[in-house]
């Protein structure tokens, strides 16, 4: 495939809402750093860097995969394929070097994780979202994504306290690749998934926009840089599912009947402040880089309401969940699995693509029924 340039219109927001949304987020990012520490800021800052390149470069998940299903356009599915690539090509190496320092995102191949993947799937095309996209949509101001992402919250808390029953239906042990072969054999199958969506592709929709190969890259850095710094890869799901126990813990709720939410390393992230939780922290950041490039281009979050039936409203409540819910049997979304898991050499991650896919395939199909637009 080649790169070709992608010019996107602008809108010149006034030097002074310039200037206070960068010093906002400055300041932001050096108040965590002062408050907990310069490694929580750090992160922070990385967060905010995944959120202005996702909504800033226009990278994304869900929008992808709906592309190539409807019109045979894989060029952001490419953009995500070449991503994973220069991810690999550091964090493989960086995990043999320091194996007590750095983790990788390895989670074992189960019923419930097939399951939980295809559900995801199809979950995520209903509200054109998978989790840092509703992240993402939810801080540029989407009225959808803004009535899900508290839903994926739930959502993902109450698959995480039964996490343990899910898993114990079945599953292989943990199967990954390490090493520089490690690093061949990941890039052998990203290579052949890449020829695989060139066969498959419109001849109008061959060429890699120059905008996507920019967000690849960028993004890639910050994944590495995320893994050097938290000593864990890139993810979502975790850090959402907390949000919502930190709540229901708040409002008296007794979370001892979950072994996940009773294991030694969440007690302690229920102790302490969320500004302490890595996954946490990038999932603001996430959410404030997207504000702020939404603010940049318009002056404001002003999206109008879609014009949706209650029932599409009900419908998005259940999806969001439904987001939630199945991520974490899944092990993760788009970045946690799918990204990070492929990446950091799990075999878990390569399942999770391909159950997630047939997923949104239906869902696609599944967007008109709900009425949430009109039939294909």
């Amino acid at each position: 495939m080649t790169i070709v340039t992608e010019t996107q219109p602008t809108a010149a927001a006034p030097a002074w809402r310039r200037s206070g949304l960068i010093l906002a987020a400055l300041a932001a990012v050096a108040a965590t750093a002062l408050l907990v520490g310069g490694r929580y800021g750090l992160l922070l800052a990385t967060g905010l860097g995944f959120g202005i390149v996702l909504e800033g470069l226009r990278f994304g998940f869900a929008g992808p995969w709906r592309a190539m299903i409807l019109r045979r356009d894989p060029r952001g599915m490419w953009a995500q394929l070449l991503s994973i690539a220069l991810v690999t090509c550091a964090a493989l190496p960086l995990l043999a070097a320091n194996p007590g320092e750095l983790s990788g995102a390895q989670a074992p191949v189960g019923f419930a994780m097939v399951a939980g993947a295809f559900v995801f799937g199809a979950a995520m095309q209903v509200v054109l979202g998978c989790g840092s996209g509703t992240l993402v949509n939810a801080g540029s101001g989407n009225p959808v994504s803004l009535v899900a992402l508290p839903f994926f919250a739930i959502g993902s808390f109450a698959g995480s306290y039964h996490l343990v029953w899910w898993t114990g239906l079945g599953a292989l042990p943990i199967l990954r690749l390490s090493g520089w072969q490690g690093v061949a054999l990941t890039l052998l199958g990203l290579c052949a998934a890449a020829g695989l969506l060139w066969k498959l592709a419109a001849p109008e929709h061959r060429s890699l926009p120059r905008r996507l190969a920019l967000a690849a890259v960028l993004l890639a850095a910050l994944a590495v840089f995320n893994l050097i710094v938290a000593g864990q890869p890139w993810g979502v799901v975790y850090g959402l599912g907390l949000w919502a126990a930190k709540a229901a813990s708040a409002a008296g709720a007794d979370l001892t009947g979950s072994a996940f939410w009773t294991a030694p390393a969440s007690i302690d992230r229920l102790n302490h402040s969320l500004l302490t939780d890595y996954t946490s922290l990038t999932n603001i950041g996430i959410i404030l880089g997207a504000f702020l490039v939404a603010s940049w281009r318009s002056g404001g979050l002003a999206q109008k309401l879609p014009a949706l039936p209650w029932q599409a409203w009900t419908v998005t409540v259940v999806a969001g969940f439904l987001l939630g819910y199945s991520s974490r049997l899944a092990f993760g979304c788009n970045v946690g699995a799918f990204f990070s898991g492929i990446s950091t050499g799990s075999l878990h991650g390569w399942v999770w693509f391909a159950a997630a896919f047939a997923g949104a395939v239906y869902g696609v199909k599944l967007r008109p029924l709900l009425k949430l637009e009109a039939r294909q």
